[in-house]
């Protein structure tokens, strides 16, 4: 049997990991909303999905906030190398979500096409996730976890559909095969690399202050 110390320090590790996304999700999409009414202006379903996935994710980064707060302790610091946006940002578009022309996005129907798909393929991969997490009796261990957990599956599926759904509508591809391989290899380093690294590093600092208050809480 998994001693107390293995699954605090796996249920630390999970929700730092956990916080990270769930922050640069909802800032990010603040972008995203902004691209989608200047390249859809008359699409307002689509942009009301947007606003609703945004402010999913900021309830969601709440969510795990305060499950630290009740630890008693701070998030452990990450960076970049354990968001799945950005390291699939970084792949298809060569830079940083930071570095992101949002203006030649706009302008460029294949650009925009290619960041939907990024978006959808991004969140249809943390639904899977959740899925074996609800599995894991460790995290199911703890009643606000398991909580957490449950809501953002409930939500997960309105964070990929209206992309998916937008695409089908334009009759442009959901997916191609070379972004379905770089989200597959991009999950497989943050599970096989990332994550144990994360928590074999017992001296591993923790953020000073939260996130949403300070734009510099994480180094990107």
């Amino acid at each position: 049997m998994l001693g107390a110390g293995f699954r605090e320090r796996y249920l630390d590790v999970l929700a730092s990991i956990y916080i990270y996304n769930e922050h640069r999700g909802y800032t990010s999409l603040d972008r995203v909303l902004e691209a989608v009414r200047l390249r859809c202006p008359d699409d307002l379903e689509f942009q009301g999905e947007i606003a609703k996935h945004r402010k999913d994710e900021h309830t969601h980064y709440l969510m795990f906030r305060r499950w630290f707060e009740r630890q008693g302790r701070m998030p452990l610091q990450v960076d970049s190398g354990v968001g799945h946006i950005d390291r699939f940002i970084q792949w298809v578009f060569r830079c940083s979500i930071e570095e992101l022309d949002t203006q030649h996005i706009i302008a460029t129907p294949d650009e925009f096409e290619r960041l939907c798909r990024v978006i959808m393929l991004t969140e249809q991969r943390g639904y899977a996730q959740v899925e074996i997490i609800l599995k894991n009796r460790l995290i199911m261990s703890d009643p606000v976890m398991k909580k957490i957990f449950e809501i953002v599956h409930r939500d997960e599926p309105d964070h990929f559909l209206p992309y998916q759904r937008w695409l089908e509508r334009q009759g442009r591809a959901t997916a191609k095969w070379n972004e379905r391989a770089a989200d597959w290899c991009i999950h497989k380093i943050l599970m096989l690399a990332k994550l144990p690294a994360l928590f074999l590093d017992a001296g591993r600092p923790r953020i000073a202050r939260w996130p949403d208050e300070d734009a510099a809480a994480y180094a990107h």
